[in-house]
């Protein structure tokens, strides 16, 4: 699952850099959450936990029907 999680995250990464930012995939869990570190400007911004969820979440969900959470550390 990690690696159709990285590739869903390719489609969404060229957004994020547009605006300075970027994503990290740190960890896969078994029970289907994707723990992310948001970089660059994303990291600081103050709408990234709605980035977080209704963009990179929905996306995640909707290209891996096993992602059940996404969350930041």
């Amino acid at each position: 699952m990690k690696e159709k999680v990285e590739a869903a995250l390719e489609k969404i990464r060229p957004m994020l850099m547009a605006d300075g930012g970027n994503v990290d995939l740190v960890e896969v869990t078994d029970k289907g959450v994707v723990k992310l570190k948001l970089t660059g400007t994303c990291g600081c911004c103050p709408m990234s936990q709605m980035t977080l969820k209704m963009g990179i979440e929905k996306l995640l969900k909707e290209e891996v029907p096993e992602v059940k959470e996404v969350v930041a550390i």
